[in-house]
């Protein structure tokens, strides 16, 4: 399932890349809904290349016929990200902790700068969730999801880098 989020700030590309790369951001994210707490496994700065590896638990509900082939308890994940930021982009593979034969997912992302300064994030992936007559829904569950939690998101990181500016 593909899929596509744009996401608004009203700070410069460069001060938000700074904010995705800073591993202490993601701890502001505990608590929010559908996803736990990010737990940040990896933080590497190559020249102008950052990687995170983050893990990440789904916590939302599931379809009923998915949760007689899924043991929601067993969604979770590594987000392992590469930001380039020079180019202004980021390069996302989901490493499942369980099921890799059953989910994969990968998405890119683009911080580009409007003219009054502002960034707009543009994230476009693809989920592929291969449980048989199940796994539409699934994917829709977790892109669902997946949606509201980085509206979410949005919503807390604007407040970081409205209090750090």
């Amino acid at each position: 399932m593909r899929f596509e989020v744009e996401q608004r700030f009203r700070a410069t590309p460069e001060r938000v890349l700074e904010l995705y790369t800073d591993p202490d951001f993601y701890q502001a994210l505990a608590g929010l809904p559908k996803v736990s707490a990010p737990q940040v496994l990896e933080h590497r700065a190559e020249g102008d290349r950052v990687l995170l590896r983050v893990r990440y638990t789904f916590t939302a509900s599931l379809p009923a016929a998915a949760t007689a082939v899924i043991d929601p308890a067993k969604l979770t994940w590594v987000d392992e990200t590469w930001f380039d930021l020079v180019r202004g982009t980021a390069t996302t593979r989901l490493l499942p902790d369980h099921y890799p034969d059953k989910m994969q997912a990968s998405a890119s992302a683009t911080f580009v700068a409007e003219a009054q300064g502002d960034t707009v994030r543009r994230i476009s992936g693809d989920l592929r969730v291969r449980v048989l007559l199940v796994g539409g829904k699934v994917e829709q569950a977790i892109v669902s999801g997946l949606r509201e939690h980085l509206v979410d998101e949005e919503q807390v990181a604007q407040e970081r880098l409205d209090t750090d500016s």
